[in-house]
């Protein structure tokens, strides 16, 4: 299976832009320009301190890149494979200052990134052999979605809806404040382009029924038993997709995937993650330019 595209590069250097922004401030990285003289060229490994799955390698090179354009970096572990714990990631060589001041931004999201697509991994892993697929949700970072979606594409997972732009998803909310599922859905198809799917949450088989008789795109089972998903599965009958959603973890998402929904959403997937410890070392004494030492 070939790697999930990488978000656009526009995006990768705006993010990173604006955390170097953060962290150098307006006087720099005053540890490093005091201890380390100008020129020193260095080479360094970025390692896996515990297993899991890469994801992020394209933010970690720009933020190096950022502060040194000609620094190589050279990946061993692409986003998506997995990496054993002492794995080598990547290789980084040049400007001592600029990879001590990058290593930070470069590891967080690096870290954060590998975190989401190992938990995706996890949840992929455990619902192997049915028919269900893991999707993500919009319980994102603020500012980081793009690149947090992208990390559940190299987990194995399946995007959702990006955001509020791209899908209609009617959830009790919009229901009771429309008046009803048919009132809610009929606006939407009304209001929406003719390429735009809509989606309708529901909690009982009673707003199922309701719901499918409005030739919707897929339905959201929220919060509900396996055994009422499958009676659920049943009644639809293919007539739409249908998606689990609420009370889902590595306990019970094989039960959930058994009862034959085609999707099943995980929040936890990006807001629950736990950061993959990583670490970034120098390989041996850092050494000046022969133009300086001079």
């Amino acid at each position: 299976m070939p790697p999930p595209a990488p978000p656009p590069q526009y995006l990768v250097d705006a993010a990173v832009r604006a955390a170097l922004d953060e962290d150098l401030g307006i006087a720099g990285d005053i540890t490093t320009q005091a201890t380390v003289a100008p020129g020193t060229r260095a080479e360094a490994a970025i390692a896996a301190r515990r297993p899991g799955v890469v994801a992020g390698l394209g933010l970690a090179e720009a933020a190096f890149r950022a502060l040194d354009p000609n620094v190589v970096f050279a990946i061993e572990t692409e986003d998506g494979e997995a990496v054993s714990a002492g794995g080598i990631i990547a290789r980084i060589s040049g400007d001592a200052r600029a990879v001590l001041s990058a290593e930070r931004v470069a590891l967080n999201f690096l870290g954060r990134l590998s975190g989401i697509a190992t938990l995706t991994r996890r949840y992929v892993d455990a619902i192997a052999g049915t028919n269900a697929k893991i999707v993500d949700t919009r319980k994102t970072t603020p500012g980081l979605r793009a690149f947090e979606k992208y990390a559940v594409r190299c987990g194995g997972g399946h995007n959702h809806r990006v955001g509020l732009f791209d899908a209609v998803m009617i959830k009790d909310n919009h229901i009771v404040a429309a008046g009803g599922i048919t009132a809610a859905v009929r606006s939407a198809r009304a209001a929406a382009g003719h390429m735009t799917k809509i989606e309708v949450e529901v909690d009982t088989l009673e707003q199922l029924q309701v719901a499918l008789r409005e030739n919707i795109d897929c339905i959201l089972l929220d919060n509900m038993k396996p055994a009422a998903l499958a009676d659920a599965v049943k009644i639809v009958a293919g007539r739409c997709l249908t998606e689990a959603s609420g009370g889902v973890n590595l306990d019970t998402v094989r039960d959930i995937a058994a009862s034959g929904v085609d999707l099943i959403s995980v929040g936890a997937l990006t807001h629950s993650a736990s950061v993959l410890d990583l670490g970034l070392d120098f390989a041996a004494a850092a050494t000046r330019s022969k133009a300086i030492q001079a």
